[in-house]
C-alpha cells in the first residue's frame, strides 16, 4: 500500500445515558490513533476493564506499526486486565470490547477489533461498516438463520462471542485498511449502533464538518432514540501528515477512561 503518511483529526463524545448509573464506555483520541472500548454488561467492573485497556494501549503509543506489533500491544494491555484480577479476585470476569484505528508506516490504517463495538468508514457519501461483530446474532446471520433485518431487533443481539478479559486466548483481529485523505471514520459503542439506523448516523456525520460536533450529534441522536445503554462516538477524519490542524501528539481520554484515571500520560 503506497501513498502519503496520514494522521487522524479526531474527537469523541461519551454519555452515561438515562438508564445507567455507571459509564462503562471508554475512548481515546490522538493524531496517531483512536479507540472505543465498552465494558461487557453483566460482568464486574466493566468501567475499569474498558478504561484500563485504552489507557494501556494509548501509553504504548502504537504509531506507525505493523499489524503484528499492534496485536502485541493489545495483548500486553489484555494481560494488564489479568493483573488487575490477580490483585483483586472480586474483579474476576471483567471484560471489554475494543475497536481501534491506528496509523501505519505502510501509509495505511490498521483496524483492531474484538466484540460488538463498531467501526464505520464514510467515503464519497457512503457509510460502510468495516468491522465485523463478534456476536451470537452475527453468527446466526452468517449461517442464514437470521436475516439482517431481523438482527437489528433480535432479543439476543447484545450477546458477544469475543472480548478482552485477560485470558491467554483473547485477541483482537487486526486488518490493514486503505488510508484516503478525506475519509471519515466512526468508532462507536453499541449504545449508538443498536438504537440508531445507519442512514440517521450518516446524516449526522455529513451535517457537521468538525469531528467533535459530529461525535456529539451522534450521541445526541442515540439519546433521542431512547438508548438504554452508555453511548460513545469517536469521529476520525483522515488528513495528510502535513496538515497543520493536528497539533497535539498527546492522547485525550473520554468516558470511563477520563473518569477513572486522571493522571496525564506522556505519549508525546
Amino acid at each position: 500500500m503506497t501513498g502519503p503518511r496520514v494522521r487522524l483529526h479526531a474527537a469523541a463524545c461519551s454519555d452515561i445515558g438515562p438508564h445507567r448509573t455507571t459509564n462503562q464506555d471508554a475512548a481515546f483520541t490522538a493524531p496517531w490513533g483512536a479507540a472505543v472500548a465498552d465494558g461487557v454488561g453483566g460482568g464486574p467492573a466493566g468501567d475499569l476493564a474498558s478504561a484500563a485497556l485504552v489507557h494501556r494501549i494509548a501509553a504504548g503509543r502504537p504509531d506507525g506499526l505493523e499489524a503484528e506489533q499492534l496485536q502485541t500491544i493489545v495483548r500486553l494491555a489484555n494481560w494488564d486486565l489479568r493483573a488487575h484480577v490477580e490483585r483483586d479476585p472480586s474483579l474476576s470476569g471483567m471484560a471489554t470490547t475494543f475497536t481501534g484505528l491506528f496509523t501505519s508506516d505502510r501509509s495505511g490504517l490498521l483496524l483492531a477489533h474484538t466484540g460488538d463495538s463498531r467501526a464505520y468508514r464514510l467515503r464519497d457519501g457512503r457509510l460502510q461498516q468495516r468491522s465485523r461483530d463478534d456476536s451470537l446474532v452475527q453468527a446466526l446471520v452468517d449461517q442464514g438463520i437470521v436475516s439482517l433485518e431481523e438482527a437489528v431487533s433480535h432479543p439476543r443481539r447484545n450477546v458477544i462471542t469475543a472480548s478482552l478479559s485477560g485470558a491467554d486466548e483473547d485477541a483482537a483481529t487486526v486488518t490493514m485498511q486503505e488510508a484516503v485523505v478525506g475519509d471519515r471514520w466512526l468508532l462507536c459503542s453499541d449504545g449508538l449502533s443498536d438504537y440508531v439506523p445507519g442512514e440517521e448516523i450518516l446524516r449526522r456525520l455529513l451535517a457537521h464538518r468538525d469531528p467533535a460536533a459530529a461525535a456529539a450529534a451522534c450521541v445526541e441522536i442515540a439519546l433521542e432514540a431512547g438508548t438504554r445503554d452508555n453511548v460513545t462516538a469517536v469521529v476520525c477524519d483522515v488528513v495528510d501528515e502535513s496538515w497543520t490542524g493536528v497539533r497535539r501528539p498527546q492522547a485525550a481520554f473520554w468516558g470511563a477512561a477520563a473518569d477513572r484515571f486522571t493522571e496525564e500520560l506522556d505519549s508525546a
